[in-house]
């Protein structure tokens, strides 16, 4: 069983596919046995996104599995989930969002100090194939620059 504080599942295809301009920390209306398969581990937030809708903030592809040990009351795993954020954040990142080619993505969900699942969603701009390309010489160069480091410490 894993150790439910220690819950940081992320999403690295986000940073890879796009380029984070701003984070928020919000939480997370959860129903049901979700909050138990959030302690195991049983999370994804690949291809996940945020949208508004009736000026809230809802999450929609983060997938929460079944409890393996929930009954007929479990809860549906690809539900769209609401997120919890003081309204002016929700102002500026909706006003954000009128941009062309912003779009809000989840990139990190973990548990808080007090047991609260919270989710960390980044406002970013997509990037091109070309970008990706520099994106990744960029980290290569920076990993070859800590070995190096390392070797003469």
């Amino acid at each position: 069983m894993a150790d439910y504080r220690n819950i940081n599942i992320r999403n690295k295809r986000a940073t890879f596919d796009y380029e984070i301009l701003e984070e928020y920390i919000a939480g997370i209306v959860l129903v049901g046995t979700e909050i138990k398969s959030i302690r195991l581990g049983k999370a994804s937030l690949t291809d996940c996104y945020c949208y508004f809708e009736s000026g809230e903030l809802w999450i929609r592809g983060m997938n929460v599995a079944e409890y393996g040990w929930g009954t007929c009351n479990n809860h549906a795993p690809k539900r769209d989930r609401k997120l919890l954020l003081n309204r002016k954040e929700l102002n500026k990142l909706q006003r954000s969002l009128q941009d062309r080619g912003l779009t809000v993505v989840g990139l990190r969900l973990f548990l808080s100090e007090k047991g609260y699942a919270k989710v960390v969603i980044g406002l970013a701009r997509g990037r091109k194939a070309y970008d990706k390309r520099e994106y990744l010489k960029e980290n290569d160069a920076k990993r070859e620059m800590d070995k190096a480091m390392k070797r003469y410490k």
